[in-house]
């Protein structure tokens, strides 16, 4: 199985919602990183710190496959 075919196979509910909690920590803390007034530094330390997180867990997440997904439906 190949990444592409991986990407494009089902996800488990667990892994769509941590990748949904994933995606909305990337977006606040963006939103905190890019915030048009001055915040102290270890606020702006740990929006950093959530940006990475919440890169890392969607991007794991959207790869997790089902257990039951058959490699010969992806139309290898």
């Amino acid at each position: 199985m190949n990444v592409i075919q991986r990407l494009q196979a089902p996800t488990p509910k667990f892994f769509r919602t941590l990748r949904t909690i994933g995606l909305a920590l990337a977006a606040a803390s963006g939103a905190l990183l890019a915030a048009p007034v001055a915040l102290p530094a270890a606020i702006v330390t740990l929006a950093g710190y959530l940006t990475v997180a919440g890169s890392v867990a969607t991007a794991i997440s959207q790869t997790a496959i089902e257990d039951d997904y058959d490699d010969d439906d992806a139309g290898s």
